[in-house]
């Protein structure tokens, strides 16, 4: 093929050539176009189409950019979109948690005329292998006393104060291994010692002790604080029986208490700094 094209190169082209004028002669006869013009149109055809084709691929090209940057400008504007659409729905979610927070705390109120509440924030969590203690942001200026019981928005018992300074006071929670409450079943009026216990303190459990030897006790029966004594309110509920066992010296029983209260997830609680007493 090579040898073909360099044996008769110039014989095509002589052959193309005469082609052209002849075809130019033509069209000059035929019409107005003077040879040399016609000529010249004929030579540049090819060329015009080439660069016809050229601005019609730049054109394209430059109307895919164009596309690429209005989708890329229109992805920016739907992240944003959404990211706008996810903030205002976090904050309808914290508004309904605060409102339902409000309500229950308004129920509470309502339930417990006999209560004065002291609003308080858990500012500080301290958990070692036999203690569950938390700190808060407000204590004795804010009437916060030793002793006082600590719960949260629906009434559930939390703990007792155990210190006390001017802007801060310590929980001593139901978990807590010194934690000792009188407690009642309250289906029976069974009265019985809720306290923290080293071994069920690992699984955010207490133990409700001294059961009656003829105890009707059953798995899910309510605990409530017993009033008794006036050291602490009557009616709080502490946990529900979870399992009931058998010591290890076989002879005596006791329940498993399951908190009402997520001791992990608090973040405010309410002390009870004055209540009406039970004789």
């Amino acid at each position: 093929m090579k040898n073909f094209f360099q044996k008769n190169g110039i014989m095509m082209l002589a052959a193309v050539t005469v082609v052209a004028v002849l075809l130019c002669v033509a069209s000059a006869l035929s019409s107005q176009t003077g040879f040399l013009q016609n000529a010249g149109g004929v030579i540049a055809s090819p060329f015009r189409a080439v660069g016809s084709a050229v601005s019609g691929w730049f054109s394209s090209m430059s109307q895919r950019f164009e596309d690429v940057e209005a989708l890329q400008q229109e992805n920016a504007d739907l992240k944003k979109e959404n990211a706008e659409l996810r903030r205002q729905l976090d904050q309808a979610k914290i508004d309904s948690e605060e409102n339902q927070r409000l309500r229950n705390l308004l129920n509470l109120r309502q339930q417990r005329r006999d209560f004065t509440f002291e609003s308080a924030v858990i500012v500080d969590r301290s958990t070692s292998n036999w203690s569950r203690v938390m700190t808060l942001n407000k204590g004795t200026s804010s009437g916060i006393a030793v002793g006082n019981c600590v719960v949260d928005d629906q009434g559930n018992l939390v703990g007792v104060i155990r210190e006390a300074g001017l802007n801060w006071s310590t929980i001593t929670t139901i978990l807590d291994t010194d934690s000792s409450l009188g407690a009642r079943v309250f289906r029976t009026g069974e009265v019985t010692v809720a306290m923290g216990d080293l071994a069920l303190m690992e699984t955010g459990r207490l133990k409700l002790s001294y059961l009656e030897g003829e105890s009707s006790l059953i798995n899910g029966d309510l605990i409530v604080t017993s009033g008794l004594g006036g050291y602490y309110p009557s009616q709080l509920v502490i946990g529900s029986v979870e399992e009931i066992r058998t010591d290890d010296n076989g002879l005596t029983r006791y329940a498993v208490l399951a908190p009402k209260t997520d001791l992990d997830s608090l973040s405010e609680v309410f002390v009870i700094t004055s209540f009406d007493t039970v004789d």
